[in-house]
């Protein structure tokens, strides 16, 4: 939640129509700041060093139904403070294509049917429970 001043000064620097959108549809608060760079995947990505302390970069994501997945490891490196420069700037930040790495973006399958399910061994009928045999000792009577 912002103050009011912060509010109407955005306002007055980013313009009614994207306020209204800031507000809306995107990121819930109005923010102004230079355009830092997009990713493959159209977003937009902002930093503004007047802000509070720790909200002085954000992302407007392309669709409104966003993924938060949908971020590059660079970009997200550059987002939570672990790089001081984007990676336009930085080299080692770059996207790049391994042989081991999907080439296509696979969304986040967390609340759908494509969600990760552990294997249960509550239900499983393969797997038997243990029972163990108590012996009887040697050199002990019974009584």
């Amino acid at each position: 939640m912002s103050t009011i001043t912060r509010t109407l000064r955005n306002l007055r620097k980013i313009g009614l129509k994207d306020y209204w959108a800031q507000l809306n549809v995107s990121i819930g608060d109005t923010k102004w700041g230079a355009y830092i760079g997009s990713d493959r995947f159209r977003n937009k990505y902002y930093e503004n060093k007047e802000e509070l302390p720790l909200r002085t970069k954000w992302v407007v994501y392309h669709k409104p139904d966003y993924d938060a997945s949908e971020i590059e490891p660079g970009w997200h490196a550059w987002m939570h403070h672990l790089s001081d420069k984007p990676p336009t700037e930085e080299p080692i930040l770059q996207p790049r294509k391994n042989p081991w790495s999907p080439t296509e973006h696979i969304p986040n399958g967390t609340l759908s049917r494509n969600a990760y399910k552990p294997y249960s061994t509550v239900k499983a009928t393969r797997i038997e429970a243990w029972v163990p045999e108590a012996k009887p000792r040697s050199g002990s009577t019974t009584a």
